[in-house]
């Protein structure tokens, strides 16, 4: 009965991502199948997370996000959870060691979500990282099953995907960030008076990233790689969406991917996967 506690749980993991976004969900089904199931449970403890912080404006969110996190540590201990979320997360964080740091790393960061304010330099980086780039990480202890050697040789790469990732989606919701929560995390910047120049500098630093993350999804292991380089895919081609746009349009309109076009990259990228022709 508990392989059927388990299954549900994880099963639970997966519909939470198919509702909450296409372009990962896409993403999860071009890996190898193995992998599958971990991804889900990892996405739907980020996602709940995030929801915490970023939905749930008529309760206490401090206090949810805290007992969230108590949650999560305890589910990690006791290797279970009546929370379906939290059961999947913790069988993945056992079974492929992710560490507590990533952990605390990523509830930190959404702790400093709810204080609505705007970031310098350092604090900017050290919320990319929490928010982001361990992510990456958490799916890379998932893809690399055990091989530690082969983790620390592709981490810098993850970090910076994840950091494209988290930057692009930073201008592609500016205006709900900006407007609606009170949010600026891009240092310097002001969005009262948001400018080309302010745009294109963002850009060079998010072209930067990706750049340095092609180089390690190429010598990700064979079944992780078709699915994170979809990802990919799809996020420049969101990327090169924004940067054709005015500071002015993207500060009033959320840039979106249409739903065809991601099965055309999904389409591409399984063909060039299968002649083993990632570039």
């Amino acid at each position: 009965m508990m392989d059927l506690y388990t299954h549900t749980a994880l099963q639970c993991s997966k519909v939470i991502t198919r509702h909450y976004s296409t372009s990962f969900t896409l993403g999860i089904q071009t890996l190898h199948k193995k992998f599958h199931l971990p991804i889900y449970a990892i996405y739907g403890f980020v996602r709940y997370a995030d929801e915490i912080v970023d939905t749930f404006h008529d309760f206490d969110k401090a206090q949810l996000l805290a007992r969230f996190k108590m949650d999560t540590y305890q589910a990690i201990d006791e290797r279970i959870s009546l929370n379906p979320v939290l059961h999947s997360f913790q069988l993945v964080v056992n079974q492929y060691h992710i560490g507590h740091d990533l952990i605390e790393a990523f509830l930190h960061s959404m702790e400093m979500d709810l204080q609505g304010e705007s970031y310098n330099q350092a604090g900017y980086e050290e919320y990319i990282y929490g928010s982001a780039e361990v992510v990456g990480l958490m799916c890379l202890r998932v893809f690399c099953e055990g091989d530690e050697a082969e983790y620390q040789r592709l981490q810098p790469s993850a970090k910076h995907l994840g950091a494209a990732f988290q930057k692009v989606n930073f201008l592609r919701d500016i205006k709900s960030d900006f407007k609606e929560r009170g949010r600026i995390y891009f240092p310097g910047v002001d969005f009262s008076n948001f400018s080309q120049e302010d745009k294109k500098k963002i850009e060079t630093d998010i072209e930067q990233d990706f750049k340095a993350a092609l180089t390690g999804i190429k010598q990700l292991p064979a079944p992780a790689r078709a699915g994170v380089y979809l990802a990919y895919i799809y996020y420049l081609q969101l990327f090169k969406k924004i940067r054709k746009l005015s500071a002015s349009r993207i500060l009033s309109e959320r840039i979106r991917v249409p739903d065809f076009k991601k099965i055309v990259l999904l389409s591409k990228t399984l063909l060039l996967s299968r002649l083993n022709l990632l570039r």
